[in-house]
């Protein structure tokens, strides 16, 4: 084998992105209540980073009269810039300016710095105390019901755990989550198929009816007693004809069964009446609270304006003390450490300066977009893409991506996630620009109106679009219907 050594020279692209761009995007990303946790943790793990108050800063200016930013720290073009992938600072010259810039603050207590008296500590412990006493306590789950309930009921102890084993199995509907003989399987051979079905027997006599099914039939089945109305014709439809229940063909079921259209109608309205998800009344389904990142307001002048929602967001700036610590002198490890604790601290105060202006440019374009929108409702929105908000920007169209991801706006329209405003649109008849949306406005409109005794097939709602100026596709409409959960044809006609 002959081994050759030689150099040789070689031109490749490489991108690479600086460690603050990298922070940058991540906070950029931040809905409002993730940026407020991480700023928390940046407070506690950072000793340098430290919270305006109004006692320390009355007037955002230092006592050589320059203006100081919402962070408490000068103006001046060095913070005014942008981040630029790839650029690289002067991280040293920034830390002497930081130092320089300690000499011009006033001297003020640092609250932050302070260690509790031991009368706050109580105060904070009886507070935590009262909370813990005054907490809502946990709600009893779909299982631990069942479970209380299981344990009046007298048999064989294999039959009693197994019993327990499939409440333990029972999904969030209250359900088996698979056959009973591979539950038996699973769970092994002290158990036979028989001393299963008894055990399944038992489950399913439990409060509420229903719980122990095996499927939807079966559910709504274990929940009609010997007084349910029309008790004869539900049985014989759901154990003998269920699927054909589901497609509505009761034709099929009346020449089967002999029962009249009107007794399967009525007897269809009485299992409305049933529940097909007993254990649903178990969830605790906590409440999703929506907090606004940004706010729509009409200025004097008439133009919709986006204001940003900081209230909940601390004013952060550079502890003064530390600052101070370093005219002293201190020794190269205690100022390595400060200096790098300084430089983390700036990179976070910067990144969420660039994600306030970001994301004020970015939600004001798409306002002046969709002015139709929050002047006449959801139904004259836009067409929109992300690109296009990019170019009127002057940004990628990923950071467009970032600043929307999570984020809501308050509008005299209710609360809306910024991505609502975002979606394609075809082109009508005339020759104008028609949001998807708008689309499915009108399909819903048309399956409304038709007639229930003849509803319209897919191909009559393609015909029915074109009339007032759609041209779409079959599959296009097929595939609007399913995913406003409209039924097909056979299944929204009324006999």
């Amino acid at each position: 084998m002959h081994l050759n050594l030689s150099q040789q020279m070689k031109m490749s692209q490489q991108m690479k992105l600086a460690p603050r761009m990298i922070q940058s995007m991540e906070i950029l990303q931040l809905p409002l209540l993730a940026l407020q946790e991480r700023i928390e943790q940046e407070l506690s793990e950072n000793v340098v980073l430290e919270q305006s108050t109004a006692d320390s800063d009355d007037d955002h200016s230092s006592d050589n009269g320059q203006e100081l930013d919402r962070n408490g720290e000068p103006r001046n073009e060095v913070d005014q810039r942008e981040l630029v992938a790839g650029s690289e600072e002067n991280n040293a010259s920034d830390f002497e300016r930081l130092v320089e810039i300690s000499q011009d603050w006033p001297e003020d207590n640092y609250t932050s710095g302070s260690k509790p008296s031991g009368n706050r500590i109580d105060d904070a412990l009886d507070r935590q105390h009262d909370m813990m006493a005054n907490a809502e306590s946990r709600p009893q789950t779909l299982h631990e019901y069942l479970i209380d309930q299981f344990h009046y009921f007298d048999g064989p102890p294999q039959v009693r755990a197994f019993g327990e084993y499939l409440i333990y199995n029972l999904d969030s509907n209250g359900r088996l989550q698979s056959s009973l003989p591979e539950m038996a399987q699973v769970y092994g051979g002290e158990v036979t198929l028989e001393q299963a079905e008894e055990a399944l027997r038992l489950v399913q006599q439990l409060d509420p009816p229903g719980v122990g099914a095996r499927n939807v039939a079966e559910c709504l089945l274990l929940q009609i007693t010997p007084t349910t109305p029309l008790r004869t014709i539900l049985v014989t439809l759901l154990t003998s004809h269920w699927d054909d229940l589901i497609e509505n063909r009761l034709p099929q079921i009346a020449r089967k069964t002999g029962y009249s259209i009107d007794d399967i109608k009525a007897a269809k309205e009485q299992l409305r009446t049933l529940n097909p998800f007993p254990g649903r009344g178990f969830q605790d389904v906590p409440l999703q609270r929506v907090t606004p990142d940004l706010s729509v307001e009409m200025d004097e002048n008439g133009k919709y304006v986006v204001r940003l929602i900081d209230e909940y967001i601390p004013q952060l700036r550079i502890s003064r003390r530390y600052l101070r610590m370093l005219e002293s002198n201190p020794d190269a490890e205690t100022k390595e450490f400060i200096r790098r604790k300084v430089e983390s601290a700036r990179w976070l105060i910067e990144s969420i300066e660039q994600r306030y202006n970001t994301l004020k440019r970015v939600a004001q374009a798409i306002v002046d977009h969709q002015i139709d929108f929050l002047e006449n409702g959801p139904e004259h929105i836009a067409p929109l893409k992300m690109q296009q908000i990019a170019d009127v920007v002057g940004v990628h169209v990923t950071t467009v991506s970032r600043a929307v991801d999570g984020k809501h706006i308050a509008t005299p329209r209710g609360i809306f996630p910024l991505k609502r405003f975002f979606g394609g649109g075809t082109t009508t008849a005339e020759g104008d620009e028609v949001a998807w949306d708008i689309v499915r406005l009108k399909l819903k409109e048309i399956v409304d109106e038709e007639d229930k005794s003849q509803p319209l097939s897919d191909d009559a709602l393609v015909e029915e679009l074109a009339k007032h100026g759609y041209q779409l596709a079959r599959r296009t409409v097929t595939k609007y219907r399913k995913a406003m959960s409209i039924p097909s044809s056979r299944q929204r006609k009324e006999f």
